[in-house]
Parts: structure tokens; sequence; C-alpha cells
């Protein structure tokens, strides 16, 4: 059984910079997306950043939106992976969730998360001007 538990989150002024940590248990495929998504109060949950994860190695998927300020890696054992965000700003203010278990990642992830089956319980990230 898969489980995700998500820490790091917090407030802070914009510009500054926060790391967010997922914590993975129970992972038995060799290869599948795991990625982080974020929702804001009334609106949809959207993908930030993602990885691909294969015996080979990893693939890194993102949005526009955070190029060039996070950055998502993943430790040597594979169980824990991160977020680093860097200049913040208040339209980064959302609960952010640690998602897996989808097969792959492509060019959909970002707008399925219907298609993740394992998801942790989320950290808070706020973000003040």
């Amino acid at each position: 059984q898969v489980q995700l538990v998500e820490s790091g989150g917090g407030s802070v002024q914009a510009g500054e910079s926060l790391r967010l940590s997922c914590a993975v248990s129970g992972v038995t495929a060799s290869s599948y997306c795991m990625g982080w998504f974020r929702q804001a109060p009334g609106k949809k949950r959207e993908g930030v950043s993602a990885l691909f994860i294969y015996p080979g190695g990893t693939n890194v998927y993102d949005v526009d939106s955070i190029k060039g300020r996070f950055g998502i890696s993943l430790d040597n054992a594979k169980t824990t992976m991160y977020l680093e965000m860097n200049e913040l700003a208040p339209e980064d203010t959302a609960m952010y969730y640690c998602a897996a278990g989808r097969g792959y990642c492509g060019n959909t992830w970002s707008s399925r998360a219907d298609e993740f089956p394992n998801w942790g319980q989320g950290t808070q990230v706020t973000v003040s001007s």
C-alpha cells in the first residue's frame, strides 16, 4: 500500500523560498509517475512538477508557470521527493499535494489528477506580499 506524507509548508513572504518534502513508502512498481499538485480555494487541482521514475533514471516534467523557480528531485533511495520552491509569489498560495501511482507522466499528467491513485494529505503554502 502506497503512503505519501507531505511536509515543509508554511507562511512566507513574496520572494522567499520553501522546500517541500514527500515521504514515500509502499511503492512496488518499477516505472511510474510521481509529482506535486496544488489547489487554491475555488480552483481546480493542477499539476506543478512531476517525475517519471523508471529503472534507468528519472525524467522531469513541469509546467510553464513554475519553470525557472521550482525544482523537483528524488533522493537516491527513492523514499523522499522534494519540491524546491524559489521566488515565491502570492499566486503560489495553495495546498500542495504529493501524488503517485499513474503509470506514466506524458503530456497530460498535470491536468489528470484523477488518474493518480495515491495522494498525501497536503501541506499548506501561503505567500504574503
